[in-house]
């Protein structure tokens, strides 16, 4: 896996603000204000950052948070988790591991079959279509 790595101005001058704070900066952007958390068209979920491919349509359901979630990522997605104690918490932070992007938290509230929910910030992901 190519690593990808920018300075901040480099990462400014290609995020909008919003995308820049979620994904650089930890952000979180407020829940029911994303474009992909209602969204149930097929396609894939890829790094805003850096395009690599992180989550499928397939494995994407409501949670009712107000954030995409997803019980799976796709296969050999590269992701990295850590323990995010912000806030007075003790969360699983999940990042992009091709370019260190903040793309939100893992849960352990999520349907079958893995009972995860990676919920993710709509402004860390762009959304593929799938050609019909």
């Amino acid at each position: 896996m190519e690593r990808i790595e920018k300075t901040d101005e480099e990462w400014k001058a290609i995020l909008t603000p919003d995308q820049y704070v979620i994904t650089r900066k930890k952000g979180t952007e407020p829940p029911f204000s994303g474009a992909y958390w209602n969204l149930h068209e097929k396609g894939t979920y890829v790094c805003v950052c850096c395009g690599a491919v992180i989550f499928s349509s397939k494995e994407k359901f409501d949670s009712g948070s107000g954030w995409p979630s997803f019980w799976a990522t796709v296969k050999d997605a590269p992701i990295a988790t850590k323990l995010d104690s912000s806030f007075g918490m003790e969360r699983t932070e999940v990042l992009c591991a091709r370019c260190d992007a903040h793309l939100g938290h893992l849960f352990s509230d999520g349907p079958p079959p893995t009972g995860m929910r990676y919920c993710i910030n709509s402004a860390a992901l762009n959304f593929i279509a799938e050609e019909e």
